[in-house]
């Protein structure tokens, strides 16, 4: 029989784990003596004033991020073993680094993903095609025909986008649309990045440079046999000749007119680790720079999310666990945590499981309450497909159940808040997420079109 109870810090705490135990008697706090599931935050913060640890139930509750996927290791022929044999993900970083800065006021002005997604999904179609038109001129051999100042301004275009609002790119790219994974897997790495930058507000002139960066990454692949790309394991030898494609990259950049010292910075080392482990020069802890570190989380989060061999990505939640167990290790630890933070638990796109026992899809973020985002309910409680999907705003639900808790009308418990229970694996039910996505999102363009027919009706 497998671990039931685990002890936790109270600050790894989150909603939906079954609290089975504390570290003080229950008498002593205003808790229920047969255990709880936490279901608001508060319950979150009046345990931390009241306890160090608790004892959490992973049966009858979620489990924490640090005890889930200790099997997956994303990546071309797993992981790599360092010293003593020791797998690399397991060798801690023996220097300190700087810690990052964090400017939460950079970004405020956030535009409605309805009017920002419009301009998204034309720019999202042209910086596609613009990766892909670099990849192609590299594959030929034809670097003095290589569109730089076009990827280069789109790459601005594509920053700008996601400053605004952060989740029209993310939707746009989080649905794979063609089997050209380098392409997509580019595009999708970029966004991340900068909505990544976006949250810890990094200046705008360093986002354009780690879009830029992170979309030429893999330009030396195309130096490489396809075979060996897209193999699955890797002899040593195998390895040693794929990890060659950094260097490659840096010597196509530096030969290509108009690609920036800085850019160039960031493909050399988005594949370092902090404890030395990565490569092509081993860096280690601070000898990587800050750009250079984000590009390998978001390179390292994509990989995991939506690997080349598999055919439907993973549950979001699965990969923030693999990276949060990486922390110290292989990526430097507050900027693991910042990410976690900046993309949340439950990325626009997730397929979701709801306390009630329906199943939606999230279409939109809440940016003030991450575990409450807008879903898009589609499967009953009974697991049947609802005919007429519905929107949930799970932050205005619980506001408004809150109110009548409030006014005395409704207790907590009849009130049934609903939260997200768990995130699902893709596939896991039938569910079209790309019609999910235009329903909701080209919502606005066919109500404007509608109107205007109507007009000329009348």
């Amino acid at each position: 029989m497998g671990i039931k109870q685990v002890k936790l810090n109270v600050n790894e705490l989150t909603i939906g784990m079954f609290v089975s135990g504390l570290d003080r008697p229950w008498t002593q706090t205003p808790f229920p003596l047969q255990g709880f599931y936490i279901r608001e935050m508060d319950e979150i913060r009046k345990l931390k004033s009241l306890c160090n640890h608790v004892y959490i139930d992973v049966v009858k509750g979620r489990a924490p991020v640090s005890t889930n996927l200790k099997t997956i290791t994303p990546g071309i022929g797993g992981a790599k073993s360092g010293k003593n044999g020791r797998r690399a993900e397991e060798i801690p970083v023996s220097v300190p680094v700087k810690p990052i800065t964090v400017k939460r006021d950079q970004y405020l002005d956030v535009k409605p993903l309805k009017k920002e997604v419009k301009q998204a999904r034309q720019l999202h179609q042209k910086v596609y095609t613009a990766v892909g038109q670099v990849l192609q001129q590299l594959d030929a051999e034809r670097y003095h025909d290589i569109p730089v100042a076009e990827t280069r301004k789109l790459a601005s275009d594509m920053v700008d986008s996601v400053v605004r609002n952060p989740d029209a790119f993310t939707w746009l790219s989080r649905v794979q649309e063609t089997d050209e994974y380098t392409y997509s897997h580019a595009l999708r790495a970029a966004v991340w990045g900068i909505l990544f930058g976006r949250h810890i507000g990094l200046a705008k002139r360093d986002l354009d440079i780690l879009a830029m960066g992170v979309l030429l990454k893999d330009v030396g692949k195309t130096k490489l046999p396809r075979e060996l790309i897209g193999k699955a394991e890797l002899s040593e030898a195998e390895r040693e000749e794929y990890e060659k494609f950094v260097e490659f990259g840096v010597q196509i950049l530096r030969g290509t007119e108009g690609v920036e010292p800085r850019v160039i910075s960031v493909v050399r080392t988005h594949c370092e680790r902090l404890n030395g482990s990565g490569f092509p020069q081993h860096l280690v802890g601070d000898k990587i720079p800050l750009l250079g570190k984000i590009a390998g989380i978001v390179t390292f989060y994509d990989t995991v999310v939506t690997p080349r061999t598999a055919t439907v990505p993973i549950a979001p939640s699965r990969a923030v666990a693999r990276l949060y167990e990486l922390r110290n290790t292989l990526f430097q630890e507050d900027l693991v945590v910042e990410f976690i933070r900046a993309i949340g638990l439950y990325p626009t796109g997730t397929l979701v499981e709801l306390s009630t026992g329906e199943v939606g899809v999230v279409v939109e973020q809440n940016f003030e309450r991450r575990l409450k985002p807008r879903v898009m309910v589609v499967i009953d409680a009974l697991k049947n497909a609802l005919e007429k999907p519905y929107l949930l705003d799970l932050a205005e639900d619980d506001k408004r159940k809150q109110a009548l808790i409030d006014a005395g009308k409704r207790t907590l418990e009849d009130a049934q808040k609903i939260e997200i229970s768990r995130d699902l694996e893709p596939g896991s039910y039938d569910v079209d997420i790309l019609k999910i996505r235009d329903d909701y999102l080209m919502s606005n363009e066919r109500k404007g079109l509608l109107g205007l027919l109507d007009r000329f009706k009348n």
